[in-house]
Formats: C-alpha cells, sequence, structure tokens
C-alpha cells in the first residue's frame, strides 16, 4: 500500500500543488527542490518510502540520474515527469527503470490514476488474494472465465480482442492512453500511420457497454491523444 510519496521537483509552484493535491487524497508526501535535497531526503526515508516522482530537468542533475541511483538497490516504484515532447526521455527513463512516465503540463488527476493504478499491481487489487474481478458502473468482468456482465447481470458477448481492450482499460481506469499503446497492448503491433483498426474497435466496445458514441460516459476520447476510461474500478478475488 502506497501512503508515503517522495517528489522532486524545481518549480516551486507545481511542488506545492501537487503536494497540496496529493495530500488532500490521504498519501503523505515529502518534496524536494533539486537532486541534493532529494538524495537527503531519500537515504532519510529509503526505507519507509512507497513511490517516487522525479521531475527530469533539475538545475544540479537530471531525474535520470536520480533513477539510476534509486534503482541501483531499490525496487520502489517511480514515476518521471517530462516538458520534453521527445520520446527519448521516455524511452530511456524506463530503459532506466521507471515504472510510468507522463509529460508536462499533466492533470493532477491523471497522476493520482497513475499511483492508484501502480497501487493495484503492487497488492493484486484490494483484497489479499489475487485479482479475479473488476467492477465498475454495476458492469463485472470475470478474467479467469472471460466473461462481462452488464448491470443486470446479463452476459455481454465480446470477442477475444474486445474483451482484451475493456480489461486493459479498465486496468489502467483514469489514464489517458495513446491509440499507438492501446493496439500494442492489445493486438501486439504497432499502429500504422492510417490504421483505424483501433478506433473502429473501441466504438464497437462502446456499442457493448451501451456507452453513447456522441457523449460517451465510460470511454471518453481525449483529441489528439487517444482515449481514457472514466469510470472508478474495484477489484476483487471472489464475486462478493
Amino acid at each position: 500500500m502506497i501512503k508515503s510519496i517522495l517528489l522532486v521537483d524545481d518549480d516551486i509552484k507545481t511542488r506545492n500543488l501537487l503536494k497540496s493535491y496529493l495530500e488532500r487524497h490521504q498519501y503523505e508526501v515529502y518534496a524536494a527542490h533539486d537532486g541534493a535535497s532529494f538524495m537527503q531526503e531519500y537515504d532519510r526515508l529509503k526505507e519507509t518510502i512507497g513511490l517516487v516522482i522525479l521531475d527530469v530537468m533539475l538545475p544540479d542533475t537530471d531525474g535520470f540520474a536520480l533513477c539510476r541511483h534509486v534503482r541501483q538497490n531499490n525496487a520502489v516504484p517511480i514515476i518521471m515527469l517530462t516538458a520534453s515532447a521527445d520520446d527519448t526521455d521516455r524511452i530511456v527513463g524506463l530503459e532506466l527503470g521507471a515504472d510510468d512516465y507522463m509529460a508536462k503540463p499533466y492533470n493532477p488527476r491523471e497522476l493520482l490514476a497513475r499511483i492508484k493504478a501502480i497501487q493495484r499491481r503492487m497488492t493484486g487489487g484490494q483484497n489479499n488474494g489475487p485479482v479475479r474481478y473488476l467492477r465498475f458502473s454495476g458492469f463485472v468482468v470475470d478474467l479467469v472465465e472471460r466473461i462481462v456482465t452488464d448491470p443486470n447481470g446479463e452476459p455481454i458477448v465480446l470477442t477475444s480482442m474486445d474483451f482484451n481492450l475493456l480489461r486493459f482499460f479498465a486496468e489502467h481506469a483514469g489514464e489517458t492512453l495513446d491509440r499507438g499503446r492501446l493496439m500494442e497492448q492489445t493486438r501486439g503491433r504497432d499502429l500504422g500511420p492510417l490504421d483505424r483498426s483501433l478506433d473502429v474497435q473501441v466504438s464497437r466496445l462502446r456499442q457493448r457497454l451501451s456507452d453513447d458514441g456522441k457523449h460517451p460516459v465510460l470511454i471518453k476520447t481525449v483529441r489528439g491523444s487517444g482515449y481514457v476510461f472514466s469510470a472508478d474500478v474495484t477489484t476483487t478475488a471472489t464475486d462478493v
């Protein structure tokens, strides 16, 4: 369970806003303004800290160096933040062992969703047993039997690819997922520049979930970015 977070960002306004936002959601947040202050706090807290948030651009070092240092002897989850639009930063961060990556400017709500997603992967859901059921807006997804039921308890017929897409959406609720990532995760291949198959599949899944394509509630389009699954998702090991 992630309860304490150590973050570093040299922008005082961004740092204080994020710290206040996460504290309102019951996290204990320690903030640093540069690499030196981060290292001081990290050495003090490394045995108890639950998650690290690293800004890439810092006045005395960079987030990559800090990520490399943390990963030498600690498996604590790491989220990296960058103002660069270059994919290279994202790739380098992930190769160094970061668990997730967000580009600035970002929505604190999405960052919170990503923290919770990491937490779910760490704990296996809300229960101590393995996750079997995902629940949202009255729907139930059985990951073992690969069955989806609607709020009335009626089964919904989905293709294997549609089920995989719904599962990925639900497991990453609140995150803005770009089309390329969705294609890679659900079909195992890259998205071509003129390939609209994913958009067709999302439209089909919306229909199966009775999610109005013009005014969707569950699967929302993020113009220029991709899609976001906006429902609150809970996980359980048993059908209760």
